[in-house]
């Protein structure tokens, strides 16, 4: 299988009936809005993408044309790495910085110490309960559908791995950290529960997706970019 990224250079005829594409999804568009942009370039109906990025979120989106659309199945249970930045003193019913706002500290003191033993307790298999803005199935119905209408689901608890987990800086109210985690994994419910555990509401305000697999950001395509190169190999 073909895959196209920074730096390909190859052509139509070789790409054959299926291939992939690793493109840094901006903000502001959703998984579906960027299948949809690369269909419309492509030609071909068929398109689909591995692991789903929030519209807020930043980065890595693998997409499959024609027979790569296969390929998305295997890629949405591979390992996946983010940079993540969390804001202490608030939480919102989204768990993420677009939300409403639902709870809130003007007021609290949390040491580095404090936070880095919390985020041990939360390394390696750990149960995670998906937030209710997610397009996780409940009884055949996303559970976003339901947030919508201010319906709140009981949700089971899934079992993560929390492969690694790096605190990059502590300058309060903002925690950056590097995350490896497994299939699955939500960051937004990640940043919600280690506020839990250190008393401090806490939301993601940031998320860029670096790797997946073995796929880096740094190789992908910009949107505009790949629009440019398609437009060059299709002449």
């Amino acid at each position: 299988m073909q895959i196209l990224k920074q730096g390909s250079n190859l052509s139509v005829e070789e790409l054959g009936e299926g291939f992939l594409i690793l493109i840094d999804k901006p903000v502001g568009w959703t998984s579906f809005d960027v299948c949809k942009k690369i269909r419309n370039t492509v030609k071909i109906k068929k398109v689909g993408h591995a692991g789903t990025l929030d519209p807020f979120a930043t980065g890595l989106l693998l997409i499959g044309v024609g027979k790569g659309t296969k390929m998305m199945s295997d890629y949405s249970q591979s390992t996946k790495k983010y940079d993540a930045c969390i804001q202490f003193g608030f939480e919102t019913d989204s768990y993420d910085i677009t939300g409403t706002v639902k709870n809130k500290l003007d007021d609290f003191d949390l040491g580095l110490d404090n936070i880095k033993e919390a985020v041990a307790g939360f390394s390696g298999e750990i149960e995670q309960v998906p937030p209710m803005f997610s397009a996780k199935k409940v009884n055949g119905k996303a559970l976003y559908k339901y947030a919508r209408k201010g319906i709140e689901i009981e949700r089971k608890p899934v079992r993560v791995n929390i492969i690694e987990s790096t605190i990059e800086s502590w300058v309060k109210p903002y925690l950056d950290m590097k995350l490896h985690v497994s299939k699955g994994t939500y960051i937004r419910s990640y940043a919600h529960d280690l506020g839990q555990a250190l008393g401090v509401p806490a939301t993601l305000k940031e998320l860029r997706r670096t790797q997946v697999d073995d796929f880096s950001v740094k190789e992908s395509f910009s949107i505009d970019a790949f629009c440019t190169y398609w437009a060059k190999v299709t002449i």
